[in-house]
């Protein structure tokens, strides 16, 4: 397994970065989350005037053997399909990331299809789709060691392109079935509260969807720990995830968590290594239940909460202009003292009772 060597961010300039919230021309906290967001990202950065930098988005896609099971109402051709669209400009995603200046990179992790050169398409392929895991792990312990280093390329070839807040998405047919197991497994719910209805099962394919990872779980009973659930359940887009924000978190980048699946990647991680929570920023909260209940697990606030379920990173680039907000006011506000701006008044003092 690739070495991840994440240190909390400092927090030797706590104070001063609080004191120069506080003192902007406003009451106390009524910047609300914004004031948090700002700090967090202040003391990721280590300094009283963060700034962001070249801002990227990576989806990564993979195909699961899964959904041979029929878990989607979707057929797995839609992953490729729906690469093709990335590539091609034309998807959500291509829209949220161009209107808010974000970058996308568009990284193969394991479609069941070889695509041709194109400048926005990395090709860090494990596989052509992982195994069905009602019948055997999805992949190999080594297949996981290598999605997660490949993943912690990608985000390594972000830091030295400049970037310093990095957001993640997925696609891959199949891919909520993998995120509810490792949520179960993470959080230690119920399976059922983790199961959703993903890409729009209706009652009768959601019963069928929790009955196949029931079995599967049982099939797997072994696998619990963090690397071996990984193995067993996961997606090659779902390690490569967690391999890139291990090493995201590691070189002190802002990370900027999807919905559900990215979600379920980024718990898997910290199980890893904790320390890791400390730099993110989740974009927001998914109508998939499993989403909301690995938030209550992470203890995560979300930014936005719009009923979100489509993935691709979409909710991290319409939550992108918040941090900017976030970075924006702390450098640029104006300060009472710079502003000449009165504070708020300190109560007068009682007047001393005459001698009588």
């Amino acid at each position: 397994m690739p070495i991840f060597a994440i240190a909390r961010p400092s927090r030797e300039l706590q104070a001063a970065l609080q004191a120069k919230i506080d003192g902007k021309t406003k009451p106390l906290g009524a910047l609300g989350e914004l004031e948090r967001l700002a700090l967090r990202i202040g003391l990721i950065q280590g300094t009283l005037a963060p700034r962001l930098a070249r801002p990227v988005i990576a989806v990564f896609a993979g195909d699961h053997g899964i959904a041979a099971e029929g878990v989607s109402p979707y057929p797995t051709e839609v992953t490729t399909q729906m690469v093709r669209n990335f590539l091609s400009g034309g998807a959500a995603i291509n829209v949220f990331a161009q209107q808010n200046g974000v970058d996308l990179v568009i990284v193969d992790a394991g479609v069941a299809h070889v695509f041709e050169p194109h400048p926005k398409l990395v090709n860090a392929k494990v596989g052509m789709g992982t195994r069905n895991f009602l019948r055997e792990p999805a992949m190999s312990a080594d297949e996981c060691e290598l999605a997660l280093a490949r993943g912690a390329d990608v985000a390594a070839a972000a830091a030295q392109a400049g970037t310093n807040v990095m957001g993640f998405g997925e696609m891959g047919i199949g891919n909520t079935s993998s995120a509810a197991v490792l949520t179960a497994l993470a959080t230690g719910a119920p399976l059922a509260a983790c199961v959703g209805r993903g890409a729009g099962l209706d009652d009768a394919g959601l019963a069928h969807k929790l009955d196949v990872l029931r079995r599967a779980m049982d099939r797997h009973a072994r696998a619990r720990e963090p690397l071996a659930a990984l193995a067993a359940f996961g997606g090659f887009e779902i390690a490569m995830m967690a391999g890139a924000m291990l090493r995201a978190a590691e070189l002190g980048m802002v990370l900027l968590v999807d919905g559900f699946i990215a979600t379920a990647a980024l718990a898997s991680a910290a199980r890893l290594h904790p320390q890791m929570l400390e730099y993110c920023v989740f974009s927001h909260r998914s109508s998939e239940p499993g989403h909301r209940l690995l938030l209550e697990h992470l203890h995560a606030i979300p930014l936005l909460d719009l009923g979100l379920r489509l993935g691709e990173g979409t909710g991290a680039a319409l939550a992108y202009p918040i941090l900017e907000a976030a970075a924006g006011f702390l450098n640029d506000m104006a300060s009472f003292e710079s502003a000449g701006v009165s504070g708020k008044a300190e109560a007068a003092a009682p007047a001393a009772e005459s001698p009588r």
